[in-house]
């Protein structure tokens, strides 16, 4: 995992889009919790000083036709949070004249609202005391029905340092249970998240202590679900690398164990013509059959390691069996020429997804060991169709036919060397070209009134 030019780990990664949303929501929970609990101190505090300011409003008198108001301080003192809060209160009569109180608190300035039901409304508002930030409540106290300026202004102030601290002390108690909470969820899921990826240590511990040469299956009993698929993906990993290193030592041992007997033999063959035993265009002609058979089995040996180069790899193209087989024909009319063998194409025009020339080298091989088994002036041919089993592409002969123990070897590299001229790799090549295209090779004898008349070697490939 990648951010930026750093590596993460996946432990690391998991953890870091666990905790930092809920670390995030904790942070915008408790800002938001800190504005409610301001808001919730203001309300509680604020219907005191609604309290305050009705309970002077209700000492108001008029005397001799004038406005008077006696407030004791014990009267604010009860509604005082604690010795960290001060209230302070002022009267004004109807014209703003100051009655009572401290004149310093600034004056209301608002009308009353003019609702006969309700006329003695109170407003709450913040202002500034002697530098100092004060929550006031404005009560408009009426005190004499029958005059219209017969109200007076109850102002009672407290300073909001209180609130604040409270507020602040809910804010912290609560961050501090947050916190608590947060480290709790961290460390199980630390927990979780290791648990999780234990899987992941000891697959990552057991490839580390494998063998470099070791490339079995790894075994899937106890991995988890999410495993069991990277697992499957190594598994097949491992089967593909186990098939290429398998092919590559197959390749090496048959190369230099067949490649070996023609040179030994051309040899012999050029220290015979150097001491004389032979005329000289009998001993090149000996040579001349050696090389032949040489670079023939040495292509034979490059196609089969080019079959395995191919398998999975490469853009496929349509291939037209029909004209590859043609092209194939034509390539080997000098072989068929030579024994006079009536030959015989009969194709469909059929396409397949495939390597071109993975397809014209394994009709090549069939072709050249039915050629090969073929009587001269017997029959031999191609046929191509498509049917319910899929693509079908049967190289059929007019030869003896295979015996049983033949079967037992028969796609075995080299199993068929020396009995017919051949070098043993052609059914080899295309047992490997069929098995790239996921297709089925089979080589069964053709019986005419309980005679072998031939042999029909059939490849079907999915369409």
């Amino acid at each position: 995992m990648r951010i930026g030019k750093t590596t993460l780990s996946a432990r690391t990664y998991l953890l870091a889009w666990i905790i930092t949303p809920i670390a995030i929501f904790i942070l915008a929970d408790t800002l938001t919790l800190y504005r409610n609990a301001l808001s919730s101190v203001n309300t509680a505090y604020d219907r005191m000083l609604i309290a305050s300011a009705h309970s002077i409003g209700d000492l108001l008198r008029i005397e001799n036709g004038a406005l008077k108001v006696v407030v004791p301080y014990t009267a604010l003192e009860i509604y005082e949070a604690d010795v960290s809060s001060r209230m302070v209160y002022r009267v004004s009569d109807a014209s703003g004249k100051f009655l009572s109180g401290d004149d310093d608190l600034p004056r209301y300035t608002g009308k009353p609202a003019r609702r006969a039901s309700y006329p003695d409304l109170v407003h709450i508002y913040e202002d500034q005391y002697r530098g100092e930030t004060v929550r006031v409540a404005a009560l408009f106290q009426p005190v004499s029905v029958n005059d219209p300026a017969g109200h007076a202004l109850v102002q009672v102030a407290e300073t909001v340092e209180h609130r604040k601290a409270l507020a602040q002390k809910i804010l912290w108690e609560t961050l501090m249970h947050q916190l608590i909470l947060l480290a709790v969820v961290t460390l199980l899921t630390l927990f979780v998240v290791s648990r999780a990826t234990r899987p992941l240590d000891a697959l990552r511990a057991e490839l580390g202590e494998r063998n470099a040469e070791d490339l079995s299956e790894l075994p899937l009993p106890r991995r988890p679900k999410e495993l069991r698929t990277v697992v499957d993906a190594l598994n097949e990993l491992m089967s593909r690398l186990r098939r290429l290193l398998d092919h590559q030592q197959r390749f090496v041992a048959d190369a230099s164990h067949q490649l070996r007997t023609p040179l030994a033999v051309l040899k012999t063959q050029l220290q015979s013509g150097l001491r004389g035993d032979a005329p000289a265009e009998v001993i090149l002609k000996e040579m001349s059959g050696t090389v032949e058979r040489a670079i023939g089995l040495a292509n034979q040996l490059l196609s089969l390691a080019k079959v395995e180069q191919l398998r999975g790899r490469g853009a496929k193209e349509t291939c037209d069996l029909a004209m590859l087989a043609r092209e194939v024909a034509v390539d080997l009319s000098s072989l068929i020429s030579e024994k006079n063998l009536d030959f015989e194409l009969d194709a469909e025009k059929v396409s397949i997804q495939s390597h071109p020339w993975m397809v014209s080298e394994l009709i090549s091989n069939l072709l050249h060991n039915a050629i090969r088994h073929t009587p001269a002036g017997s029959r031999m041919g191609i046929r191509i169709k498509h049917d319910a089993q899929g693509i079908v592409i049967c190289v059929w002969d007019s030869g003896p036919g295979l015996e049983e123990e033949q079967r037992l070897h028969l796609f075995e590299p080299f199993s068929g060397s020396g009995r017919s001229g051949g070098s043993g790799l052609g059914l080899a090549i295309c047992r490997e070209i069929v098995d790239a295209m996921e297709g089925v090779i089979k080589l069964d004898n053709r019986i005419e009134d309980g005679v072998v008349t031939g042999m029909d070697a059939k490849v079907i490939l999915p369409e």
